[in-house]
């Protein structure tokens, strides 16, 4: 093969990469502004600058888009890394270091999950593609209930407490509804967390 023929082809993969790059970019644009169920292929056809033939050649179904889009936001901008947290010896502290840096991804994205979390009930793909999300807050809800010395009723309603704060729909109440600051939403959470692992005077 000669070299003008290898430069060819790697001009076209280049070329192949950008144009995907593109789409996607387009895609994630359109969910964070009008929902995953409102986009179109010709709206993110014209966005990217491109047919929508071209579209179906690079994403033949709504699966592989989906997955290419929420690839391309966990890359760009992806939730708090929960490994620092798990340093923190005071369960307090920690809770409070957490929601404050989990509030402040969630004001930064608060469009694209609002209208994810919206389409979801609607789109089986976007629910499924969502899924990672869901183990994400789990995990950290389990980090989270470590080291607060509590065990069966109080240890239930402790992680029920902390499954509540870690909502981006509670944050959203918290921040849009009520008016609160990061920092005092996160702080009013951790008092929740407080009085549940703190229980009833009679247990």
């Amino acid at each position: 093969m000669t070299q003008t023929r290898k430069y060819e082809l790697k001009r076209r993969a280049e070329r192949q990469q950008e144009t995907h790059r593109r789409i996607v970019e387009a895609a994630v644009e359109l969910h964070a502004t009008v929902g995953p169920a409102r986009t179109t292929i010709a709206a993110i056809a014209e966005r990217a600058g491109v047919g929508r033939p071209t579209v179906y050649a690079h994403f033949p179904d709504e699966r592989s888009l989906f997955s290419a889009c929420s690839a391309h936001v966990r890359c760009t901008t992806p939730p708090p890394d929960q490994a620092p947290w798990g340093g923190i010896a005071d369960p307090q502290t920690r809770l409070r270091t957490a929601l404050t840096e989990l509030y402040a991804y969630y004001r930064r994205s608060e469009s694209l999950l609002d209208n994810i979390l919206r389409d979801s009930d609607v789109m089986p793909v976007v629910r499924e593609t969502a899924k990672g999300r869901f183990a994400y807050l789990l995990e950290l809800r389990e980090l989270l209930a470590q080291g607060w010395g509590v065990r069966g009723r109080r240890r239930a309603r402790l992680c029920a407490a902390l499954g509540h704060a870690l909502e981006f729909r509670t944050w959203q109440s918290l921040a849009r509804r009520q008016g609160l600051d990061d920092e005092d939403a996160a702080e009013l959470m951790v008092a929740l967390a407080q009085y549940a692992a703190a229980g009833r005077a009679a247990e």
